[in-house]
């Protein structure tokens, strides 16, 4: 249980504020997350991590000397957004490149190769690692799947002490990637943790039981098996990591294999010691050598009281990796000089507040009526806050309603700024799918922002926007929604909604209706899509491990979205010629 807090909405960066504040000797806050209170050295390779907050000393905590040169940080349980990335890698780079390397979930993946699009963009040689450890999120045969979890730090810590010697961008990426295809974890939980301002865990396991193969956000186990003894549960650990080797690996006997044994929160320190005297000791048996032990809180998940096991299995350069000294707040190996925080460092620059481009009065007088569209989806969304997130927690993490709040709120203070300064229909939007995108962070905020950029691209601010318009930009919406997130149609996720509604406008429109009516029939399809998600099984994204778990239930995505449509419907009618004057063509 999270007893201490403000506005929950808040948590994540006040809780980045007073660690940054706590820790001026390691790091300096800059937008978007923290970058060393040094200076990277001319010509050496930033590493820059990052994930949701949730998990400290993951991510801000790792950074320091010998370790990652930055960390974007997002809301709880939520990946940063491309845009904080992008602000924390240009602070950190010091002219050799960067590295951004996380854990593989979706919102991450989208977000960190968003911002590293547009470092490149910038100039800025930008590559891009997910780690991808957690044997129980997917089989041997579908690897590329499977969660980061605690094998983010070994993982992590190679790349970064490569960077510290000096190597290039090629070769520190070339570390990471035969650092994570060499490291394995597996975990075990005895209760859900609780997100800030919640008054239930986002899973609970049965008394005298516990949850096998947990994930990171609070996602609920694969299996359930009696509650062991310390030994028992070292043992199941051991065995699990041992019967999975890599390729390269012909057997564990007379292998050295850097080990982590991770409290997830509230597992105490005397606990995690009598489950790795056990763990020591089967890997001895197994002719294991053990390198540099750590044994402690790493990868966490507020207070789920969970362990796991991770192994990396060493050569002769990845064993100097791991043994190379490291200075960070949390995480710290052999001996460096104290850092000497920079006097005065600059933040990196920020975007001067882009000008509003010119617009037409007719784009202009659309663009109250997308105001009041964006403001209805801002309160259906806080209507069903809720609701959003139990059929969340089904099968996922329990944050879509929060996620989907924290971003239409920020995407309606943008329009309305834009608005206010006479912006038209898609500069309006366009502002508002960065600020949902930025403010929200995860899969579901990139995705928004990718549905509100579409629209704003076809409106555009020169011509009123008439039907045909609206329905091109909602097919483009759901193109680019596939392409970013790679699922289709009977995956279980909001593109079982998005597809349907999309293709019901475009034919309502080219059948010669008003928008209005067309977007009722599209609603109704929507809604009748979102209602049938219940009866599929999740084939993408962090519901995928459990998916039968969420057979009987909607997708939390595709039922918001179908909500969304519903409301944005009512702003239609409301408005229907006074800002549509070219509704029928």
């Amino acid at each position: 249980m999270t007893r201490l807090f403000n506005d929950p909405a808040a948590f994540a960066d006040e809780a980045l504020e007073g660690f940054a504040a706590a820790h001026r000797r390691w790091v300096r806050p800059v937008t978007g997350g923290v970058v060393r209170s040094t200076r990277t050295p001319a010509g050496q390779v930033a590493v820059v991590i990052g994930g949701g907050s949730g998990h400290y000393p993951a991510f801000s905590g790792l950074v320091g000397r010998g370790l990652a040169h930055g960390a974007a940080v997002g809301n709880v349980f939520a990946s940063p957004s491309a845009q904080q990335i992008r602000s924390v890698a240009r602070a950190a780079h010091g002219g050799a490149g960067v590295l951004l390397m996380y854990g593989n979930y979706a919102g991450d993946v989208l977000h960190f190769g968003q911002a590293a699009e547009r470092l490149a963009a910038d100039g800025i040689d930008a590559r891009t690692f997910a780690v991808a450890d957690d044997m129980a999120s997917a089989g041997p045969d579908e690897s590329a799947e499977r969660r980061g979890i605690a094998g983010d730090l070994p993982v992590f810590k190679a790349a970064a002490a490569a960077a510290e010697q000096g190597l290039a961008l090629d070769d520190v990426v070339r570390v990471a990637q035969r650092a994570g295809a060499r490291t394995r974890s597996f975990g075990i939980a005895f209760s859900g943790c609780t997100l800030p301002g919640a008054d239930h865990p986002l899973f609970t396991v049965p008394e005298a039981r516990m949850a096998v193969g947990l994930g990171i956000h609070g996602e609920p186990g694969i299996g359930e098996e009696p509650l062991p003894t310390a030994d028992e549960a070292a043992r199941l650990l051991v065995d699990t990591l041992l019967q999975e080797l890599p390729e390269d690996v012909p057997g564990p006997r007379g292998q050295r294999a850097a080990v982590v044994l991770n409290g997830l929160g509230s597992v105490k320190y005397e606990e995690l010691f009598v489950v790795y005297r056990k763990v020591a000791a089967l890997l001895g048996e197994a002719g294991v050598e053990i390198v540099d032990p750590e044994v402690g809180e790493l990868v966490t998940s507020f207070d789920m009281a969970g362990v796991s096991l991770t192994l990396t299995w060493l050569d002769e350069e990845l064993e100097e990796l791991w043994r190379a000294p490291a200075d960070t707040p949390a995480f710290r190996k052999g001996t460096l000089d104290a850092p000497v925080p920079d006097a005065g460092e600059p933040s990196a620059e920020e975007d001067a507040d882009p000008a509003v481009p010119p617009a037409s009065e007719d784009s202009r007088h659309a663009a109250a009526t997308v105001l009041a569209a964006l403001e209805a989806v801002a309160a259906t969304v806080d209507t069903h806050v809720e609701e959003l997130g139990r059929i969340d927690a089904v099968a996922g993490d329990g944050d879509h309603g929060i996620g989907m709040r924290r971003g239409s709120t920020a995407a309606c203070g943008a329009a309305a700024d834009a608005h206010a300064r006479g912006a038209g229909a898609g500069t309006v939007l366009a502002r508002a799918a960065d600020a949902w995108a930025d403010r929200a962070g995860g899969t579901s905020g990139a995705l928004w922002g990718a549905i509100l950029r579409s629209l704003g691209t076809a409106l555009g601010d020169r011509e009123a926007p008439d039907a045909d318009r609206v329905a091109a930009g909602v097919t483009e919406a759901s193109a680019a929604v596939r392409r970013l997130g790679g699922a289709e149609v009977g995956d279980k996720t909001m593109v079982d909604v998005l597809v349907p509604f999309a293709e019901t406008l475009a034919a309502a429109v080219a059948d010669g209706q008003a928008l209005t009516d067309a977007w009722d029939r599209a609603a109704t399809s929507a809604t009748e899509a979102a209602a049938a998600t219940a009866a599929l099984l999740p084939r993408k994204g962090r519901a995928r491990p459990h998916a039968e778990k969420s057979l009987g239930t909607p997708d939390a995505g595709a039922h918001s979205l179908a909500l969304i449509t519903r409301a944005v419907h009512g702003v239609l009618i409301r408005r229907p010629h006074e800002d549509h004057p070219h509704d029928h063509h």
